[in-house]
């Protein structure tokens, strides 16, 4: 869809002149599937936690209606996991790091958890979306800043009900949040004394069966909605999808190999102040 600037201009549906600017949206979205690579490399944690925030704040210069903003960069960070995870998964089972009988046990609930949260991210408007983001990133920052490997709640996973309960929490704000299982379920799985190798080789898994359908979710919910970006099918856009994920794998084996070179605690705690900032930012637009 084709509208006019203040000025009279011609632009495209992100709210920009074509051709001039177009470089800059492919630049933007480069950067940020380098960083997420980088940073899902060094710390372990999930691309969509970075992707999520800079699509948003790039969708916000860039001029996309605040009402599909967040629900596209959501869609689009589910749509590179699937590939991201897959990756990640291959490498952890070869080093014998997926808890099988956990995937089982976990897989449908977490499953149902995604259904429901894209279900519920489809009918809200576009701020529910980044206040459920922003506050979630508050407490991953705390996490990052401030938590222990020692801390414990339980020796192990609590069982039936509130153990399927936990995994349907887990897919359903991970669906809402645009990020993969590694952001919630790692932190959760090591409070309740899961060893962390297990944990973060696990969440890979648990990645695809977010991201999958999420994704599909996304296109569903988002389809013929007024005021997405250009290139979109649904609520997934596809020039950011071509853009980060190939950038993103790229960078995260040089994440990796900085891991064991730089002092991982310096790194969450800069990591940290990046994520309490963007979230900072989200909740400040959010304020009347």
């Amino acid at each position: 869809m084709v509208s006019a600037d203040v000025a009279g201009h011609p632009v495209t549906g992100l709210g920009i002149a074509s051709v001039p600017q177009l470089p800059i949206l492919g630049g933007g979205l480069l950067l940020a599937g380098g960083f997420a690579g980088l940073a899902a490399g060094m710390m372990g944690v999930g691309g969509g936690i970075v992707i999520v925030p800079v699509l948003y704040h790039l969708f916000t210069v860039l001029g996309v209606d605040e009402a599909v903003r967040m629900h596209v960069a959501v869609g689009t960070s589910l749509a590179t996991i699937i590939a991201t995870s897959l990756t990640s998964l291959r490498a952890h089972r070869r080093r014998g790091a997926v808890d099988g009988e956990l995937l089982r046990a976990w897989g449908p609930a977490i499953f149902l958890g995604v259904l429901a949260g894209t279900a519920v991210a489809g009918v809200v408007r576009g701020p529910v979306l980044t206040a459920v983001f922003a506050g979630m990133a508050v407490l991953v920052t705390l996490h990052m800043l401030f938590g222990k490997p020692e801390w414990r709640i339980a020796d192990g996973l609590p069982s039936g009900a509130p153990r399927q309960g936990l995994a349907g929490g887990i897919g359903m704000v991970s669906a809402m949040m645009g990020i993969g299982g590694g952001t919630l379920s790692v932190p959760i799985l090591t409070l309740f004394g899961y060893p962390i190798h297990r944990a973060v080789g696990t969440a890979a898994a648990l990645g695809f069966i977010i991201g999958v359908p999420g994704t599909v979710g996304f296109v569903l919910t988002g389809w013929n909605v007024p005021g997405r970006p250009d290139f979109s099918l649904g609520y997934v856009n596809l020039l950011g999808l071509a853009l980060i994920l190939p950038a993103s794998m790229a960078m995260a084996p040089l994440g990796a190999r900085l891991a064991h070179s730089l002092d991982t605690r310096v790194l969450r705690r800069v990591f940290a102040l990046f994520l309490g900032l963007t979230a900072a930012r989200m909740i400040h637009g959010l304020l009347p």
